[in-house]
């Protein structure tokens, strides 16, 4: 597997690592399975440093999609997560995954040894984000013009401030009115996440991949085209969770339209 593709087994280690315990925030009973699969293994190097924000992320964002309201699910770079089959989702659920091809198949594979059943339509989508990825979506079966819940999970990180702007703009256009989309943000407690990595054999690997994400307010960013974005505080979620919090928050926006006033014209 390549780099990115090793970051997602190292994610899916964390997942089963989470799992096991009894106050787990999740549940992921395949996550095991992909790493066994891939003949991986992690440090406790990687436990310290990203495991409690790794299950803060995956609780937040599960929660997220299941009470967004919409029907339609795209996740770019999906990964190794199994929400479209650990989720108790909605009737008429339709989920896009979006990922490299080889990683997919992958998963797939190892879903199908399982005998694992989605429990929404699952539509997989072989694709490499630099490519034209908004139009294999559409191909696959997508409809812009239904409300949308996109989930950018752990992505932003791995690419540059323009990357990162034009993924987010090619999001947009693909967005009707009511659309909600959702990812990590703290540009500080990025920063901080990456300069510890750096520090950390175990990791250095992982961190020289990262290219520190959006690089400007986001909330901001997304305001003046057309998003009405909210951050949530990794420290709000703490008491809720039963854990403590090392700073950093998720955002989360709605699309707007002609009834909102922050829409651009």
């Amino acid at each position: 597997m390549n780099g990115v593709a090793r970051t997602a087994v190292g994610a899916a280690w964390l997942r089963a690592r989470e799992s096991e315990r009894s106050d787990r925030l999740f549940d992921d009973p395949y996550a095991g399975a992909f790493v066994a699969a891939a003949g991986a293994g992690q440090g406790s190097g990687a436990a310290g440093v990203f495991g409690d924000h790794l299950a803060f992320r995956t609780r937040f964002f599960d929660d997220y999609l299941r009470e967004s309201g919409c029907d339609q699910v795209v996740l770019p770079a999906a990964g190794l997560d199994s929400r479209a089959y650990r989720l108790a989702w909605p009737a008429g659920v339709r989920l896009f995954e979006l990922d490299q091809p080889e990683l997919l198949a992958f998963k797939d594979g190892v879903l199908r040894e399982l005998g694992a059943t989605a429990r929404c339509e699952r539509v997989p989508v072989p694709v490499d984000l630099r490519e034209d990825w908004p139009g294999r979506l559409r191909a696959a079966g997508f409809d812009p013009a239904r409300p949308t819940a996109w989930l950018v999970e752990g992505l932003l990180i791995y690419l540059s401030a323009a990357e990162a702007g034009r993924l987010l703009g090619e999001i947009g256009a693909l967005s009707a009115a009511g659309s909600r989309l959702a990812f990590e943000h703290d540009r500080a407690a990025a920063a901080a996440l990456i300069e510890r990595a750096r520090t950390m054999p175990a990791l250095r690997r992982v961190a020289t991949l990262w290219k520190g994400g959006l690089g400007e307010d986001a909330v901001a960013w997304l305001t003046t085209r057309g998003w009405r974005a909210d951050v949530v505080e990794l420290s709000a979620l703490a008491a809720r969770y039963g854990r403590p919090a090392q700073g950093g928050g998720f955002l989360t926006a709605v699309r707007g339209d002609a009834d909102h006033p922050d829409s651009p014209e």
